[in-house]
């Protein structure tokens, strides 16, 4: 607001306000405007004076990142990051399977060349037919093929008697409360938390007393029993999102406890279900210690048969063969992950996030 818009104002004062009240109201209007007048000036010549600073630090706006831009430049270098850290960690993986493939699949005497990561010059398979079929696995000479079947009578039945042990246990403790059902969850997850080392004397005991250590049946319960406290707790966590409201109208409709799990909740659990399988079978196929202990000489497990291959040396150790031996134990996990990886993540989810 100008001085003459002020005085204006003040000449149009009606008469009733004396001349000595009008004088003292145009100098105080004068006064003010005067401030502002002097207050824009100085806001103006402060400004002249960042910019300036600012042209002489080279830290104008022209030369600053705007905020959108910073933000879409962090957000790159974070995503580089992460693809970093995750191709060094494939790496760090896959460098020892690609030296195992390329090993497998050379003969000796370009094995002894030293070249540890070039490609095969000449690729064959013999070292894996020799692994599978010919190589020694102590006093005997028949490959790692009697191990491979003896591993797929121990994992399957393992793999289906601890599913549905745990199964059965996790739907009873989500739905068929009862005194002590906290308790009794409790003690099975602290058995997933026990290393079976402590227990495998006490367990050599009690399968002797019985006749059953050292054959294929004790080596299956052995697995079931270790494998039976992570099972319900997976089932258990898994059944415990599902709505309760199916498990009401099942027991109003009159369903009982065999029909309701067969019926309604097994169905349900399908992406649990495979998850355990994953894990079980990857479990199972890898163990060593168990396998050696309880399988017996008839029924030692394919990673027993592997060391025994890798141990025993009549001449030349032959490298080629002892990573094909390797490679022929690892396929069977190798293939559940490559083949049902999709759906372990996806059964992971699914029971992450309750109902």
């Amino acid at each position: 607001m100008t001085n003459s818009s002020l005085i204006g104002r003040a000449a149009v004062t009606p008469r009733s306000v004396s001349p000595r009240v009008r004088r003292r109201s145009t100098a105080a209007v004068a006064v003010r405007a005067t401030a502002v007048e002097e207050t824009q000036v100085d806001e103006r010549a402060a400004e002249a004076l960042a910019t300036a600073a600012l042209k002489q630090l080279g830290q104008t706006d022209s030369v600053q990142p705007k905020p959108a831009s910073r933000r879409r430049t962090q957000q790159r270098y974070g995503r580089l990051g992460i693809y970093g850290f995750l191709l060094l960690s494939a790496l760090f993986f896959a460098i020892p399977l690609y030296v195992m493939i390329v090993t497998s699949m050379k003969g000796m005497p370009e094995i002894r060349l030293g070249q540890l990561f070039s490609l095969p010059g000449d690729p064959t398979f013999a070292a894996w037919i020799k692994a599978w079929s010919q190589a020694c696995t102590g006093v005997t000479c028949d490959g790692i093929q009697a191990g491979f079947f003896n591993s797929i009578k121990i994992t399957l039945p393992s793999v289906a008697l601890s599913i549905l042990i745990g199964s059965i246990n996790g739907y009873a403790l989500s739905f068929w409360r009862f005194k002590g059902a906290n308790m009794l969850f409790g003690i099975l997850v602290f058995g997933a938390f026990v290393p079976y080392q402590v227990v495998i004397y006490p367990m050599i005991i009690g399968f002797r007393e019985v006749g059953l250590y050292g054959t294929l049946t004790s080596i299956i319960l052995v697995h079931t029993m270790f494998g039976m406290p992570i099972m319900t707790l997976l089932f258990r966590n898994y059944f415990a999102s599902l709505p309760g409201e199916l498990f009401k109208a099942a027991r109003i409709d009159g369903a009982g406890f065999w029909q309701i799990f067969l019926q309604i909740m097994l169905p349900l659990a399908v992406p649990i279900i495979i998850v355990a399988v994953i894990l079980q079978t990857t479990n199972i196929w890898n163990d060593y210690l168990l396998g050696l202990i309880f399988a017996g000489s008839d029924n030692l497990p394919m990673t027993v048969q592997l060391n025994n291959i890798v141990t025993t040396t009549y001449g030349v150790r032959e490298y080629n063969v002892n990573m094909a031996a390797t490679m022929l134990t690892a396929a069977v996990p190798l293939a559940v992950y490559l083949l049902s990886g999709k759906y372990f993540v996806r059964g992971i989810a699914s029971g992450a996030v309750k109902g």
